[in-house]
């Protein structure tokens, strides 16, 4: 995880989203702040600051005399998620074409380290949960510069907003599947394939394809 440097209310919310609520076991539990603070370095009160920030944002729940829980999401939850990409992700493929700003480098530098993760993770002594972190977080590179290319700012931060979501769902993911990470490679391949061949209907099907493959895998685990 990157150093984080600003208050120690700005420390406790990155490692908040990008450490604990990534990870599965979280999903459903309770969060000690004591313990929280002690991890973090920081006292209570700005992990409590940080808590209270990721209830307004859905992400977590203060429940009277319990204290912080992150409460799994749903399967409607997860559907909404997905169309939600979905709409955002086929619009962005249909200005970078229509623009000629596909950002092919990026996108294929991105799926060269999936390929390179998905196959070190073979290894029987990989940490599963850290490799899919690291896998996951290139996969959202991937899709967050595609819908940067859209070249609407409004749009980016949209869908950046969704990112403590699809990371948790991404690492449910390719944790719960078996060979899920060299799957998502392929997926990734076809649609970069499609917006090479700037073919905007084979483009949208590969998107939709890649979202409706992890939607099941997810409703699976």
């Amino acid at each position: 995880m990157p150093v984080v440097r600003g208050s120690g209310r700005d420390r406790a919310l990155n490692y908040l989203r990008e450490v604990v609520l990534s990870d599965p076991e979280a999903q459903g539990s309770f969060l000690n702040e004591v313990e929280l603070a002690e991890r973090i370095g920081v006292s209570r009160t700005p992990v409590r600051e940080a808590l209270l920030l990721l209830v307004a944002d859905g992400l977590v729940e203060m429940l009277p005399g319990r204290g912080a829980y992150v409460p799994p999401l749903t399967g409607r939850q997860i559907r909404e998620l997905m169309e939600l990409r979905g709409v955002l992700e086929r619009y962005s493929a249909s200005r970078a074409l229509a623009d000629k700003t596909v950002p092919f480098d990026f996108l294929n530098s991105t799926l060269d380290a999936q390929y390179q993760l998905a196959h070190a993770d073979e290894s029987p002594d990989r940490d599963r949960v850290a490799a899919a972190t690291a896998f996951i977080d290139h996969d959202m590179e991937f899709h967050q510069v595609l819908v940067d290319a859209s070249g609407n700012a409004t749009l980016a931060r949209t869908y950046a907003g969704l990112r403590v979501r699809q990371r948790r769902l991404g690492i449910k993911a390719v944790c719960g599947s078996a060979n899920r990470q060299l799957a998502v490679c392929a997926e990734h391949e076809r649609i970069v394939a499609a917006l090479s061949d700037a073919d905007e209907q084979a483009a949208h099907a590969a998107i939709d394809e890649h979202l409706a493959l992890t939607l099941r895998v997810l409703l699976d685990v």
